[in-house]
């Protein structure tokens, strides 16, 4: 999982609700001094969180724009149903529409998605392409996980199962390597966890194991993408994702000295990819 660096918002950003016909979603709003040059919104992958994108904010809000990270459906502060159908990936592709739409951006928003985050993006600008100005996936490759981190999502599930949420967060912390044991935000890292729906985290496991390869749909659309990604990935292969990159004909970034969250490790060289890839079109 991504591990923000804090989950306090710079002096930028505040925390609120944003309020959508389809329900309400927890978000932090990060505003320039000036008139937005344009608006972006993010959303988070698998067990993460609006946070996930903290350290990006005020770095983008100083390029000119107005950057909104969401937790999703059944997400930490956004709340959940308990029932796994409602989080298919037609529903959530469903919430970022509304969410776009409450955003209320001229010309369209700058859609971001990290891993998880990034084909739910992927589902909801092949749904409808019409509010977005372009499309960033983060980290987040062409169909489905590599087989280790489908085994570990298996695994996941089974215990889901059977512990509950502070059981699995225990479980999950003794097989921490040590030098990892002070890097997780301690206390915010673990109520984070503990406010997930369970329901979503079995949800968008199964869907992470089984995406079908959706680029040549993509490829499709008259959309400029970004692809972004740490030097090094363990969930997608940075070749496989050289691969898609190509085959959309999107602009691509390697973030080196990065992992699966150049978010989180590298936040300022991201944050300035975003914002050239924004300031190119």
């Amino acid at each position: 999982m991504s591990r923000p660096p804090t989950f306090t918002p710079p002096s930028c950003a505040r925390a609120r609700v944003l309020r959508t016909g389809r329900g309400d979603f927890a978000v932090l709003d990060a505003a320039p001094r000036t008139p937005p040059r344009a608006t972006a919104l993010l959303l988070p992958g698998y067990t993460g969180s609006k946070e996930d994108f903290i350290a990006m904010l005020e770095p983008l809000a100083g390029a000119g724009f107005r950057v909104v990270s969401a937790d999703g459906r059944g997400q930490y502060e956004t709340e959940g149903t308990g029932r796994q159908e409602d989080y298919a990936q037609k529903e959530l592709a469903a919430d970022v529409q509304a969410q776009a739409a409450a955003l209320d951006a001229p010309g369209g928003v700058h859609l971001v998605g990290h891993s998880l985050g990034g084909q739910i993006a992927r589902a909801a600008v092949l749904a409808d392409a019409s509010p977005f100005r372009s499309l960033t996936l983060m980290s987040s490759g062409p169909a489905e996980i590599s087989p280790a981190q489908q085994e570990k999502v298996r695994l996941l599930g089974e215990v889901l199962a059977t512990l509950t949420m502070e059981q699995v967060w225990r479980a999950m912390r003794a097989l921490d390597p040590p030098e990892d044991a002070d890097a997780d935000g301690g206390e915010d890292m673990r109520r984070r966890w503990l406010r997930h729906d369970p329901a979503q985290l079995l949800a968008t496991g199964a869907q992470l194991s089984a995406e079908p390869d959706r680029v040549d749909e993509l490829a499709a659309l008259a959309l400029p993408v970004h692809v972004v990604s740490g030097g090094t990935d363990d969930v997608w292969p940075v070749p496989l994702l050289d691969s898609m990159a190509r085959r959309l004909g999107a602009r691509r970034t390697v973030v080196e000295g990065a992992e699966h969250s150049p978010n989180t490790a590298r936040p300022a060289e991201t944050a300035a990819a975003l914002a050239s890839f924004w300031d190119g079109l």
